[in-house]
């Protein structure tokens, strides 16, 4: 009898012949991927409303609902995904929300402190390092807590 694995079967994030450590790096590499993506549509969405005369504030909440849109769904289909099924849904929705909330606030807070106290343009460049800091706890929350 072999000990090696079937040559058809699907590595997943259950997948007991997947270690944890191999599917954090998955999990990660592919956040990292999708995260590219929301921070460049969140960014532009931002810079666009502002420059158009939009406060910050506002600014940003559009702009992180614009992002977030994107990655409920890239995020449940694929860099979360259980053995190519997507992990989507109403009640992972709710969770989502609920966390994205607290998180947008805290950005709306500090994008708009930077843009009160040191300008726009500033506040431009801040965002994606407000972003990219959020991004490491929202990467557990979502795997621990929202598609789990």
């Amino acid at each position: 009898m072999s000990n090696s694995m079937p040559a058809n079967r699907k590595i997943g994030i259950d997948d007991p012949f997947t270690p944890p450590r191999m599917t954090l790096l998955r999990q990660g590499r592919l956040f990292l991927l999708v995260g590219a993506a929301q921070l460049l549509l969140d960014w532009g969405v931002f810079v666009g409303a502002t420059a158009l005369g939009m406060p910050p504030p506002p600014a940003n909440l559009l702009a992180r609902v614009s992002g977030a849109l994107l990655g409920f769904w890239l995020h449940g289909r694929h860099t979360f995904a259980h053995q190519g099924q997507a992990r989507l849904g109403w009640w992972r929705l709710t969770k989502f929300v609920l966390i994205w909330l607290s998180l947008t606030a805290l950005s709306t807070w500090l994008v708009s402190s930077v843009a009160q106290h040191m300008g726009l343009q500033l506040a431009w460049l801040a965002k994606p390092l407000v972003e990219a800091a959020l991004a490491v706890p929202a990467f557990f929350l979502w795997r621990h807590v929202v598609y789990r």
